[in-house]
């Protein structure tokens, strides 16, 4: 940073600067852990000379309180893959249903943003295309931080939710699906071929929020990678050829992304083993009626307070399954 050159390249600059300030954040986090490490130390030994039972019992409530923090912190340096660290796209698709299905993909939509907001995790919509009566028909944004991919893979697949439907006159119990997609924003530094020739762009008016210049102009920009039949959209920016920009952005991760399953699949094949989850299989159930439970299957990570759940109380079922993972690497497990 103290280059001459350093800000001759502002998108590199931004980058290392977003790099040191996770670094930092890591050290300051073990820090404030060590230090909590000692209080408790100096803790215990009064505890034990003075025989306070109060004493004790602050001191418990300290211990159990840095296990906590501990196994955040763990988790967070367990996060080491090569795209962990980076920006995600989320995208968001309803399955059949009509509108009881882009309900359910709003309710999602709004659950990772509240998600997102407590991590402290910046969001930013880059297409939205809105439901006939309710809901979204399908929805994709960015969620920008240090690691923001590598927590929210663990979201990707198949959301089922079982409800009494507020769309149905008779009141009778509805199964609804999303698919929820998950890339690493990858960066241009990144090799990934695409012609020109094996692309359709097609241009459209916003049909999101955004004021009389995006709606009366055709600055939306919607791109089809022929020979994969891939199609991206980003509809955020006010000019064609910034929206172009994102859209390219968004079709290299997704082709990059292929790339990365296709080599896992052909691994796979090689050493004979079927993996737990299938990529677009159901991973979760929120039920709402007759009971209340959200379940993660591949973990079996559950809990009663759907409400919490829904209002972005997500880290046990990451971290449950992020773990989970970590186990499935482990030599001789």
């Amino acid at each position: 940073m103290t280059a001459p050159d350093f800000w001759d390249d502002n998108d590199r600059a931004q980058g290392v600067i977003a790099e040191l300030n996770a670094v930092k954040s890591v050290v300051d986090q073990y820090g404030k852990l060590a230090q909590e490490h000692g209080d408790l130390e100096t803790m215990l030994e009064l505890a034990e000379e003075e025989g306070d039972e109060a004493l004790e019992a602050e001191l418990a409530e300290g211990v159990a309180e840095l296990v906590r923090k501990a196994g955040e912190f763990e988790l967070q340096l367990l996060l080491n893959q090569p795209y962990d660290k980076l920006n995600a796209i989320l995208e968001l698709h309803p399955g059949a249903g009509g509108t009881e299905s882009q309900d359910w993909g709003q309710m999602l939509y709004r659950m990772y943003t509240r998600w997102a907001e407590k991590r402290g995790f910046k969001v930013e919509v880059l297409d939205y295309l809105p439901g006939d009566e309710a809901g979204i028909k399908s929805v994709t944004i960015m969620v920008k931080g240090y690691n923001a991919y590598g927590y929210l893979k663990a979201e990707k697949g198949v959301h089922r939710l079982v409800r009494i439907s507020p769309f149905d006159a008779s009141g009778r119990r509805h199964t609804s699906f999303v698919s929820c997609d998950i890339m690493p924003e990858i960066s241009d530094d990144v090799e990934i071929e695409i012609r020109p020739e094996d692309l359709k762009v097609d241009t459209y008016r916003s049909s999101g929020a955004g004021g009389q210049h995006v709606n009366k102009t055709e600055s939306a920009i919607r791109i089809t990678h022929i020979p994969t039949g891939i199609v991206v959209a980003c509809q955020t920016e006010r000019s064609q050829i910034q929206n172009r920009e994102r859209a390219m952005k968004m079709l290299r991760s997704k082709l990059y992304e292929r790339k990365i399953e296709e080599q896992q699949k052909a691994l796979a094949e090689i050493r004979g083993e079927v993996s737990d989850i299938a990529w677009g299989s159901q991973i979760r159930s929120y039920v709402f009626h007759p009971y209340s439970m959200v379940k993660d299957h591949r973990t079996s990570v559950e809990t009663g307070n759907v409400g919490a759940v829904m209002d972005g109380d997500l880290d046990a079922f990451i971290d449950g399954y992020l773990r989970h993972q970590i186990r499935q690497e482990e030599p001789g497990v």
